[in-house]
């Protein structure tokens, strides 16, 4: 059974820079993409950063030139950079693997269990 644990979140000020962990655990042989995805009160889950496993990056528009997603493959851990914080990008943070391989096969759309982060003077 995968398992993603986020860490990383809380308050802080515009122009502040917070930076969220991601630790699989569990029987993982690989996995191919991480990412970041976020959601707003009221607002639909929107994608924040994604990051393969041979390190290509997507990144939204908003968050481009501000976050910077990366990736230890060998532990598992995606990590996302947040500087130069705006009161929009308030919103609760989920973790998010995709095609993972474990004993069982392959399987997708792992999500940990959200970390608030709050930007707010």
């Amino acid at each position: 059974q995968v398992q993603l644990v986020e860490s990383g979140g809380g308050l802080v000020q515009p122009g502040g820079s917070l930076r969220l962990s991601c630790a699989a655990s569990g029987s993982i042989f690989s996995i191919n993409a991480m990412g970041w995805y976020r959601q707003a009160p009221g607002k639909q889950r929107e994608l924040v950063a994604a990051i393969t496993s041979g390190g290509s990056t997507n990144y939204a528009d908003s968050v481009k030139g501000r976050f910077t997603i990366s990736r230890d493959n060998a532990k598992n851990t995606v990590y996302l950079q947040m500087n130069s914080l705006k009161p929009e990008d308030t919103a609760v943070y989920y973790c998010n693997a995709d095609s993972v391989l474990t004993p069982a096969g392959w399987g997708s759309e792992y999500w940990g269990q959200g970390t608030q982060v709050t930007v707010s003077s």
